[in-house]
């Protein structure tokens, strides 16, 4: 037999391995705790199988099958069915503890050194603190418990716990059957509390999720968990800065009691301080966070029961929050939360790692900045952003609501701009530009234009500080830094993060054709957003557009490169060899440096920072270049670009008359602006990412040296609040390694499953493939002007770009920045997602090349091989 695993009762190790089934929702997430490293006091748990063994022994099954077939939800409070229950319940108070449970659990509470100390003897019932039901403050618990004979009548006492009216009434209220709630009993140490309390890792009384709120007395945590004071009560953001403190009045407090048991003692005013100093207050903050990170997959919120000795914090218990009231807008909580990877999917299509959504889910405290002074009144804390099965998605309701509510644009607008295949939200007004409200909103969308016009004279001096900022430390040498300046250096750059993460936000806003499109629409009907689209090729600065450029020009410097097509086309290639292998005089070699200068902060879905960037892996570039070699001509694309320019101003100049030309021009200047922009805003970001991925490297580096993990790349599968309880020196590891194992085979677990396109309030919804409509077209949105034929390619991800060929037609799942330097290569592109605003549109448009995004099903649809047409003015596929 496991030597964790008695026939009765389970060591911490024991009752994670043996399950919920065992040892309990409340003993298996003790185990859990204690194999992650959490500090948890001596104990273990009489295991579920004992509870059968005395209802057995004593002769009570029958008893137990009378009130599962009797008591119904309509009889709970019958005075025969109460005098039925107390009737059992005195029965199992009086009943006797089999022999050899009772000798096992004598034997094992005496080798884990606390038979003679003073325990807690706490109910543990198999449904309980689970995801569907948290059973809080239904069963008993018994404190300060000193000696066998007390244990064992505490345990009876959990016991009949279980059929209280109270209890029976609860389990029919959750349509919880009566034998799924069997109950095993928590056995553990006492600790000699200074104080204690509880911790949530939101708040669940409103439902804000993006808080830590924490609740604190002086002694034992009975006085906060039964209400019997007004404790403290701490807030912290997730930066485990202090946000708010109230200090209760504390009126009394719980101790243990010398010969067992506690009582409740007034504080006679000696509580009016503040129970934990900041500095507590936040290591615990830390300490929550790391058991949502760890128990609850950074998804599912917790509460968690801590005490303080002094000097250390100890967790007596942690469960699921099973009911967090829904916190949105009012105009919209009678319909549901429809989450959809819309638009995010174009960045980040992948499974996050543990590290990226670590530091991602801090960016959404930041939204709320870019609402100043627009007089819209957005709640704080809203929940924009959650994962399913790993992956990200967007609260589409909400951005519907707020976008309308503020500016009038329509939820159908919105699904255009961002792509995704989600519904429009129920809007009863008819005229969103109409009264009042559409004063107000017309009045924001000027406010918005003017701040466009602010951002895109001042944002350069933005976009200089960081490219400063970060030029400076990447010459530093991250290895010869102290731990602290090695959390201080991280904290500068979430400093930096913080002050630019609005201004990168409010960019999206300069991404705007509007303008151009109606003026072009109104003299060329049903032509204007193809018109537009065709006169913004080639016109803009945009960088993930230039990374393409520079490509081609790259490949046409390797072809007439000697030393260079000697690099690429030997039997040995290897892309990582270029610094040894291409001698100093390679012409190629000098611009492939520069190159990488200037974009090896990029890289594919860069938006994870798991992925590699082109400065410390440019196998990707350099396989692009290989690949483009012998067919790179950028003149020829420039020329393709200006002959279809010119053609609309020919037509322009024709039908448009001189007095509006200049309006024609001055609104193409600024949608090109803006585009560059938005694209520079996110080149930017992405600069300050690839900084945080330097340290993180560094700090994977230094915990592998330590053995705490078993590589450096393991850091990905970390969070932030474990990173650095580690090097702050609050806690010392344990257990890490074995979260991170487990997180990476959940991961893989994960990246199998077919993400569906939406989640309704919790339910998955897979988009319908798209119908074939007349001439055998299938439609999209047409973000690209032009039409195009050629061979369909399948390509699922970018390292797979080698099989596309010059004028084939890209067929993508989705495009973030990393895909752009395969669109000059492709006669035409079709995207499964994304909208007219997305990444690989605004650099589609610059290429000129024909593009239709957000069909769904088009990566099954198309065959690879198929030939297709692409009408991007139409936004229609033809097969």
């Amino acid at each position: 037999m496991d030597k964790n695993c008695g026939e009765f009762f389970l060591n911490w190790a024991g009752a994670f391995q043996a399950g919920v089934e065992a040892a309990g929702g409340k003993g298996w997430n003790l185990g859990r705790l204690e194999r992650y490293g959490f500090n948890v006091p001596t104990g273990g748990c009489l295991a579920a199988k004992a509870y059968r063994s005395f209802i057995e022994t004593n002769n009570l099954l029958e008893d137990v099958e009378k009130i599962t077939r009797n008591v119904t939800t309509g009889n709970i409070g019958d005075m025969e069915i109460e005098q039925k229950l107390f009737l059992l319940r005195e029965k199992i108070i009086a009943g006797h503890i089999p022999s050899n449970v009772r000798d096992e659990l004598e034997n094992n509470l005496r080798t884990a050194g606390i038979l003679e100390k003073p325990v807690a003897v706490r109910s543990s019932a198999t449904a309980e603190d689970s995801g569907k039901a948290s059973f809080a403050g239904i069963h008993e618990s018994f404190l300060n418990v000193r000696g066998l004979d007390n244990i064992l009548s505490a345990i009876n006492e959990c016991y009949a716990s279980l059929w209280t009216p109270r209890a029976v009434s609860y389990r029919r209220k959750m349509n919880v059957k009566d034998d799924e709630v069997i109950p095993a009993v928590v056995i553990m140490e006492m600790v000699e509390a200074e104080a204690a309390g509880v911790g949530f890792t939101c708040d669940p009384r409103t439902g804000q999720e993006f808080i830590i709120l924490i609740s604190a007395n002086y002694g034992l945590g009975e006085s906060v968990v039964s209400g019997a004071i007004e404790p403290d009560e701490y807030r912290l953001d997730l930066t485990f800065e202090i946000t708010q403190k109230r200090i209760g009045r504390k009126e009394g407090k719980t101790i243990a009691q010398k010969g067992g048991g506690t009582e409740f003692v007034e504080s006679a005013g000696s509580a009016a301080g503040q129970v934990l100093s900041d500095e507590n207050i936040r290591r615990l903050g830390m300490l929550i966070q790391r058991v949502f990170d760890a128990l609850g997959s950074g998804e599912q919120h917790q509460d968690v029961e801590w005490v303080f000795d002094g000097k250390d914090f100890l967790l007596v218990q942690a469960r699921p929050v099973t009911a967090l009231p829904r916190y949105t807008f009012d105009e919209i909580k009678n319909q549901p939360d429809i989450w959809s990877n819309a638009n995010i999917r174009d960045a980040a299509p992948m499974v996050q790692s543990t590290l990226n959504w670590s530091f991602f889910r801090l960016s959404e405290k930041f939204r709320d900045n870019t609402n100043d002074g627009l007089d819209y009144k957005i709640p704080p804390g809203l929940r924009y952003i959650r994962l399913y099965q790993g992956r990200a998605y967007l609260n589409m309701s909400m951005q519907q609501w707020i976008l309308y509510d503020a500016i009038g644009i329509t939820p159908r607008q919105i699904n255009e701009g961002m792509g995704g295949h989600q519904p429009e939200i129920e809007i009863n007004e008819k005229k969103p530009c109409r009264g009042i409200k559409g004063c107000k909103r017309l009045g924001r969308l000027v406010k918005i234009f003017f701040r466009g016009l602010k951002i895109i004279k001042s944002v350069q001096k933005s976009f200089d500080r960081v490219d400063n900022f970060t030029k400076g430390l990447l010459k530093e040498n991250f290895k010869g830094l102290t731990e602290k300046e090695l959390i201080d250096k991280f904290t500068e750059i979430k400093s930096v993060y913080i002050e630019y993460y609005p201004v990168f936000l409010s960019c999206v806003f300069c991404a705007n054709m509007d303008s151009l499109i109606k003026t072009l629409e109104k003299y060329f009907p049903g032509k204007g957003k193809a018109y537009a689209n065709t006169l913004m090729a080639g016109r803009g600065d945009i960088p993930s557009a230039e990374q393409g450029y520079r490509l081609v020009e790259l490949a046409e410097t390797a072809r007439g490169d000697s030393a260079a097509r000697r690099f690429f086309s030997g039997d040995n290639y290897h892309p990582l060899l270029w610094e040894k292998e291409l001698p100093e005089e390679s012409p190629f070699k000098q611009s492939f440096r520069n190159f990488l200068a200037e974009y090896g902060h990029r890289g594919v879905y860069e938006m994870d920072i798991i992925n590699p960037r082109w400065r410390g892996d440019p196998s990707y570039p350099l396989n692009v270049i290989r690949s483009t070699m012998e067919t790179a001509d950028l003149g020829k694309i420039r020329a393709r670009q200006k002959e279809k320019a010119d053609e609309v101003w020919h037509e322009i100049n024709h039908k448009v008359p001189f007095y509006r030309r200049g309006s024609i021009n001055r609104f193409l200047k600024q949608a090109v602006k803006g585009m560059g922009i938005r694209e520079m805003s996110k080149s930017v970001l992405v600069k300050i990412s690839e900084l945080m991925r330097l340290v993180f490297q560094e700090m994977g580096r230094r915990l592998a040296e330590r053995g705490i993990l078993a590589e450096p790349a393991d850091i990905y599968h970390c969070t932030c609040s474990e990173i650095f309880s580690i090097l702050q020196g609050d806690w010392d590891g344990r257990g890490l390694n074995i979260l991170v194992a487990e997180r990476k085979v959940r991961r893989k677990e994960m990246e199998a499953l077919s993400p569906p396109d939406l989640i309704v309030d919790e339910a998955p919804h897979f988009a319908e493939p798209a119908a074939r409509g007349q001439g055998n077209a299938l439609t999209g949105i047409g973000v690209a002007a032009g039409r195009a034929s050629g061979t369909a390619k399948i390509i699922s991800h970018p390292d797979e770009g080698e099989k596309l060929r010059a004028g084939d037609v890209l067929v993508a799942p989705s495009t973030d920045p990393g895909w752009t330097p395969l669109f000059l290569r492709a006669s035409a592109i079709v995207v499964e997602t994304g909208g007219f605003g997305s990444h690989g549109s605004i650099v589609a448009r610059e290429y000129g090349i024909p593009a239709v995004v957000n069909i769904p099903g088009i990566m099954t649809i198309i065959k690879d091989g198929q030939s297709i047409t692409v009408d991007g003015d139409e936004g229609k596929l033809y097969l």
